[in-house]
């Protein structure tokens, strides 16, 4: 999904120690996790650096990615309402995030209407990109949301397509709501027919995708 400039996205850290003066900054290493669903929420989070994912599991272990999270954005805004946090979030790389507490939100939503816009644009994105969601994972099999996973992260590359984060059949799976089991059957026929190749955990397309599996 097409993420747009926010007003926190151009801020370091000594700008945002000015608009919240409370906000501390944090380390953490790879798939550590940052917040757990449910736990109570009391701070807004901002990416200083990394990448990390929003998600839900069911007592199974399995799991669904809601989001990927990228530098300079930034999470938890049901801060606002004080209620449990609706999502876990794990770092997918070495992060640095910026703590900004629940009383330093509100400052910041009376004081700067700019921020207050943007968190209402992003969580309008949010709405419109779960409803997305679950209309797939209602509606569609796993193969056409294996498709259109690969289809709007492939990029261009040296004359090829090519999806250029680098992903396991669990974390695919992970992103289009479906088992491991099933997204390895359907990477091997879409290799076998030559549809796609898979190298160093990369996706190439290497020609257009059937509809239908």
């Amino acid at each position: 999904m097409p993420r747009g400039k926010g007003p926190l996205d151009h801020l370091n850290e000594a700008s945002l120690r000015e608009i919240a003066p409370h906000g501390v900054t944090r380390a953490f290493p790879r798939h550590a996790v940052i917040v757990n669903e449910g736990d109570e929420t009391d701070s807004l989070y901002v990416l200083l650096s990394g990448r990390a994912k929003a998600f839900i599991t069911d007592e199974d272990g399995r799991e669904v990615v809601l989001d990927t999270i990228e530098t300079g954005d930034y999470f938890g805004e049901m801060v606002l309402d004080g209620g449990p946090r609706s999502a876990s979030v794990m770092t997918l790389e070495p992060c640095r995030l910026f703590v900004i507490p629940h009383g330093d939100v509100e400052g910041l939503l009376v004081a700067n209407p700019l921020f207050a816009r943007d968190l209402i644009e992003r969580l309008i994105r949010k709405v419109r990109s779960l409803t997305t969601k679950v209309r797939d994972l209602a509606l569609k099999d796993v193969y056409y949301r294996f498709v259109r996973f690969a289809e709007e992260n492939a990029v261009e590359v040296d004359g090829e397509r090519m999806v250029q984060e680098r992903l396991t059949q669990h974390d695919i799976a992970g992103r289009i709501g479906g088992s491991r089991e099933m997204v390895s059957r359907i990477v091997r026929d879409l290799v076998a027919g030559g549809y796609i190749s898979i190298d160093a955990k990369h996706i190439r397309i290497l020609k257009k995708l059937p509809p239908h599996w």
